[in-house]
């Protein structure tokens, strides 16, 4: 088999690219197009669903929503996983996947912000739930195939360490240009109105998007790199397998933890900016930016250090990091301190842990998928990435139901705000301490041996 090219691997990392700009416009933009604040209605916001605590006296319409989609593309991650790693199209198990889905993926991205009655509606919550669902299924036939590849594609820990890299960056910049949505949505505002504007940009970034994620299904040939037999256990059983693996179970117990605390930090920081630090809407742009540039420059020291150091003791700090981070967000707007200046302190303490933790929990994932098979001799790739998506899927429903609950507490103060970044604290430095029990001396100690 070939050994893959850096050319090669920078053609797979733009798929990330294009992925991670469409679930950006989800992540950062959904809960503010539905449950806007008080600023956003002034600036010609449409409602479209009811709002405030309105599901059992606390779970807010979109938290429900944006939370049940989760748990469905938690429950679909392993079906997908499965149909995947037992393919035999003679094509590659998971290229042609990809390929399919792409064009769906892009356009249920645009439907989602594209309810039906101009004006709050029950209709709007239906089409709502419907165009999440599909969405976040869309997403996950993409996503667990390409995830699968990683391991498949990075046939040396390096050559792993490499490709979670360059897919790193590409995330991190599809991330960025998400955020960037409102400088083309105020260029386009005085001709369209604030909510066709928005509908427009998402449409050029969805084009965008997909683009992306169709290079790496015409420009790599699976076949020429990856050599595998395909698995014979249906979704369950290759799941239960795959669980029965200790140290997979720590790293996803802490990864859940992480992405809990990501999701709430993520969701709420257009509000931390506009409500907390009392900054323009466009400083949301402009800090996630600056954020990203500093990672970027963070990318060097953290691949070279990943060469020479354990990745595990890496991420801890990487924990620990954006655990401070989240804390500033918490009191951000006090102590008569500038908005500006709260921001500059949350970009710059979180800029090196975001490098780490951007590049190595997929480095890690690999390795134990690859030790596993070292030992089993069953090739479940795409199962253990799947497994672990669907674990952290399942805190990233938790955390949009906690941030949406905690938003509608006292909204006008910030208060709620405060509470969601207090909580991801909390949250982040538990995954820390999940994580120290990692063993992973046992998993390089089976690659090296293999």
């Amino acid at each position: 088999m070939k050994v893959i090219s850096k050319g090669k691997m920078w053609c797979f990392a733009i798929g990330q690219f294009g992925w991670s700009l469409l679930s950006a416009l989800i992540t950062n933009w959904l809960v503010y197009f539905y449950q806007p604040d008080t600023a956003s209605q002034e600036a010609g916001q449409t409602l479209f669903i009811p709002q405030g605590r309105v599901i059992l006296g606390v779970i807010t319409i979109i938290g429900g929503i944006s939370a049940l989609g989760r748990v469905f593309d938690a429950v679909t991650d392993p079906l997908i996983a499965s149909l995947s790693d037992r393919s035999k199209n003679p094509k590659g198990r998971r290229i042609p996947f990809m390929r399919r889905i792409a064009i769906p993926f892009a356009v249920i991205t645009v439907l989602v912000f594209w309810c039906p009655v101009n004006s709050i509606s029950a209709v709007n919550s239906v089409w709502l739930l419907i165009t999440m669902l599909l969405f976040y299924l869309f997403m996950t036939t993409y996503c667990t195939p390409y995830n699968a590849l990683i391991s498949e594609l990075g046939t040396t820990q390096d050559v792993r360490i490499n490709i979670s890299t360059y897919i790193s960056v590409t995330f991190f910049l599809g991330s960025a240009i998400g955020y960037a949505a409102p400088y083309i949505w105020g260029a386009l505002t005085p001709s369209l109105g604030r909510v066709g504007a928005i509908r427009a940009t998402f449409i050029i970034l969805s084009a965008v998007g997909l683009i992306s994620l169709l290079v790496p299904t015409f420009t790599i040939n699976e076949k020429d790199y990856v050599t595998t037999t395909p698995s014979e256990d249906n979704a369950f059983a290759s799941l239960m397998k795959t669980f029965k693996n200790r140290e997979f179970r720590v790293f996803v117990g802490s990864d859940i933890l992480y992405f809990l605390a990501l999701t709430i930090f993520q969701t709420g920081l257009p509000f931390f900016i506009t409500a907390l630090m009392k900054l323009p809407e466009t400083f949301t742009t402009i800090l996630y930016v600056a954020m990203t540039i500093l990672s970027f420059v963070c990318y060097v020291p953290v691949n070279i250090l990943a060469h020479k150091y354990n990745k595990k003791r890496l991420v801890l700090i990487g924990f620990c990091g954006l655990s401070a981070a989240y804390a500033i967000s918490a009191i951000s707007g006090l102590f008569g301190i500038g908005g500006i200046v709260w921001g500059i302190l949350v970009v710059a303490v979180a800029a090196f842990p975001m490098a780490i933790l951007g590049i190595l929990p997929q480095a890690i994932v690999a390795d134990i998928a690859q030790a596993d098979a070292t030992e089993t001799g069953d090739n479940r790739e795409g199962m253990f990435f799947a497994a672990r998506t669907f674990a952290f899927k399942m805190g990233q429903s938790i955390a949009m139901l906690i941030f949406t609950a905690f938003a509608s507490v006292s909204p006008e103060t910030g208060l709620g705000y405060r509470i969601a970044a207090a909580t991801a604290f909390i949250i982040c430095l538990l995954g820390a301490f999940i994580l120290s029990r990692y063993n992973e001396k046992k998993i390089l100690g089976i690659i090296v041996k293999d």
